[in-house]
């Protein structure tokens, strides 16, 4: 696709910002699949391993928040749809190499006119975040990075994956 075959499809005509209109689409079985992760010294992370922190399970509370954050994607993101969502997985992932961290993957299913990525994102912000809130007491320099979309399925575009994805690693909690 070119430069000029690039439609900008939340401005309108006269390049004002507008929700689009998704009503004349027929809804259709729609999956979305993000990933993130948060960096940690290797202290917190052992203490996440042993549910030691004095706030409690952190991967149980980041995967409620992540639940939570895809179900409010629309209140969040100014222009999104509300949609409605038939699954929301959160699955976290305790990694080592090449540095100490909690990987993030969230997976949402919906039938809808439009795609569910925005859930997806959301919802791996919203469970790093509450992994960064639970263990900040003990570690400030924890950084959230690398969110993205991996994988989307459904709708007139069809299937997209990221090219040179690792495949998700296999969950030892």
């Amino acid at each position: 696709m070119g430069e000029e075959d690039v439609r900008l499809t939340h401005l309108d005509g006269a390049g004002r910002v507008h929700m689009v209109d998704v009503s004349g689409k027929e809804p259709s079985v729609r999956v979305a699949v993000a990933r993130g992760q948060v960096t940690m010294s290797r202290r917190t992370l052992d203490l996440v391993r042993q549910a030691a922190l004095p706030k409690g399970d952190v991967l149980a509370v980041a995967r409620v928040a992540g639940i939570m954050a895809a179900k409010e994607a629309s209140r969040l993101i100014p222009l999104c749809h509300p949609l409605p969502l038939d699954h929301v997985q959160v699955d976290l992932h305790l990694g080592e190499d090449p540095s100490p961290r909690v990987l993030i993957q969230a997976t949402v299913r919906t039938r809808a006119p439009t795609g569910a990525e925005m859930e997806a994102l959301t919802a791996v912000m919203g469970a790093a975040l509450a992994v960064y809130d639970m263990c900040k007491g003990v570690d400030r320099g924890m950084v959230i990075g690398e969110v993205r979309l991996v994988r989307k399925e459904g709708g007139r575009s069809g299937r997209w994956e990221r090219e040179g994805e690792e495949p998700w690693p296999c969950s030892d909690e």
